[in-house]
């Protein structure tokens, strides 16, 4: 499609030292691109180098497709925000309107569709502090799609999570690459990497193989134990190995928390879904 985002050569991370070593990936346009590795291997720092909230200290990244949006954990996201499930979604309109601006009559409809989309209709007047884990991260997606970014960036989007919710993230995805929209997620599940187009494994901040799912994952030993796992260790305590060992080493890392090394400056920052620090669709929140 002549829109892919490439990354050549790209070395990031923090103060502690560097997460990503030499890194070289092409992510296709149009396309859903998951992330897959051990806790601490880079997928997320992966993800703040594409959102550019990160800037690497050499290499180079090709990123045409414009201002990203980024979905963060809900559980990253302060409970007590004093704002309703529309209010949350409207949000993803800021970067096209400007906070300032009232929405049009276009821009409600696009509200209107995406909380229906997510199952989200009945709880549009609700606010966010009143819902569930999964509802909340649902309400984080529809957000998402609201800007109609054309790339889309989500960090373990479906980290224990009820199946509901799991199923809402899976629409949300459908419907970006419906779009046309470019999606790049990092996950821990064996079967929501089975779903993606495109597959990039990394150990220890390098990228060991990508290419169609089912046989990257194949390579690595991982597409014959059960599916629908969501991490190490989920909320009930049970613990599941799919996607997440042996443990890297490298210091672990979410979009958009820690400090670049030094010298590293960020661009632009994404279409922000409610986290702090980046000029975004969302009011400021705290640490």
């Amino acid at each position: 499609m002549g829109a892919e985002v490439r990354l050549a050569g790209v070395v990031a991370g923090y103060e502690s030292g560097p997460v990503l070593h030499g890194v070289d990936a092409v992510l296709p346009a149009g396309r859903v691109t998951a992330l897959v590795g051990a806790n601490g291997s880079g997928k997320s720092t992966l993800l703040s180098v594409l959102a550019g909230v990160l800037a690497p200290t050499s290499g180079t990244v090709l990123q045409p497709l414009g201002r990203p949006a980024l979905v963060v954990q809900h559980s990253a996201v302060p409970p007590t925000l004093p704002i309703t499930v529309r209010e949350t979604v409207a949000m993803g309109r800021w970067a096209k309107r400007g906070w300032w601006r009232r929405l049009t009559r276009d821009d409600r409809a696009l509200v209107d569709e995406e909380l229906t989309a997510l199952g989200l209709g009945a709880l549009a007047g609700r606010r966010l502090d009143t819902l569930s884990g999964g509802q909340r991260q649902r309400a984080l997606l529809a957000q998402a799609l609201a800007a109609r970014s054309r790339l889309l960036l989500l960090d373990e989007p479906g980290t224990a999570l009820d199946a509901e919710a799991r199923a809402a993230v899976h629409t949300a995805l459908d419907l970006a690459r419906e779009r046309g929209v470019t999606v790049v997620h990092a996950t821990h599940d064996r079967a929501d990497a089975l779903r993606a187009d495109h597959c990039v494994a990394l150990t220890a901040g390098r990228v060991t193989d990508a290419g169609v799912p089912e046989a990257v994952l194949r390579a690595a030993g991982l597409s014959s134990a059960s599916p629908g796992a969501t991490d190490a260790t989920d909320r009930s305590g049970s613990s599941d190995t799919s996607l997440t060992e042996p443990r890297a080493t490298d210091p672990p890392s979410r979009p958009g928390t820690g400090s670049p090394r030094r010298g590293a400056t960020s661009s632009a920052g994404p279409n922000r879904v409610l986290t702090p620090d980046v000029p975004s669709t969302t009011l400021p929140t705290s640490r």
